[in-house]
C-alpha cells in the first residue's frame, strides 16, 4: 500500500538532527530576589510609598484626587455636575480626536472603486 512511503519517513526521522543547539545543562537559579523594585522604564525610578500616595497623583481620564469634592457631594456618583470637576482640555501636543490634527493626518476617504475591490475580493479590478 504505502509501505515505501512509511519506511522512507521512518528513515528520514532517524537521521534528522535538530537545527537548534542548547549550550550546557538547564539550571535553576539558587536564589531569586522577590523584593519589589521600580520598573526600569519608570520616570523617576522610585517606588511609591504606598498605594494611597500613588493614587493621589494618578490620572485616568482626569485627576483621581477629587476626594474632598466627592465627600462634600454626598459621595454618590453624579453628585456634582461635570463642570465642577474641572477642565478636560488636552495638554499642548496631545489631541483627543484625529479630526483635531492637521488635515494631512486625517483618515482618507475610500473611493467607490476601492470599496468594490474589497467587497469582491479584488475580482472587480479584472472584470
Amino acid at each position: 500500500m504505502r509501505v515505501a512511503g512509511v519506511l522512507r519517513q521512518a528513515a528520514a526521522a532517524q537521521s534528522r538532527t535538530p537545527m537548534i543547539h542548547f549550550i550546557g545543562k538547564r539550571t535553576s537559579p539558587k536564589s531569586v530576589d522577590h523584593t519589589a523594585h521600580a520598573h526600569p522604564a519608570a520616570p523617576d525610578g522610585v517606588m511609591p510609598d504606598s498605594f494611597v500616595t500613588y493614587r493621589s497623583k494618578a490620572q485616568q481620564h482626569g485627576p483621581l484626587s477629587h476626594r474632598s469634592t466627592v465627600l462634600s457631594a454626598g459621595g454618590a456618583i453624579g453628585g456634582l455636575p461635570g463642570k465642577a470637576l474641572g477642565p478636560i482640555d488636552a495638554i499642548r501636543g496631545q489631541y483627543f480626536d484625529r479630526s483635531e490634527l492637521p488635515q494631512r493626518f486625517w483618515r482618507m476617504r475610500w473611493t467607490q472603486a476601492e470599496i468594490d475591490a474589497v467587497e469582491t475580493g479584488g475580482a472587480s479590478l479584472f472584470a
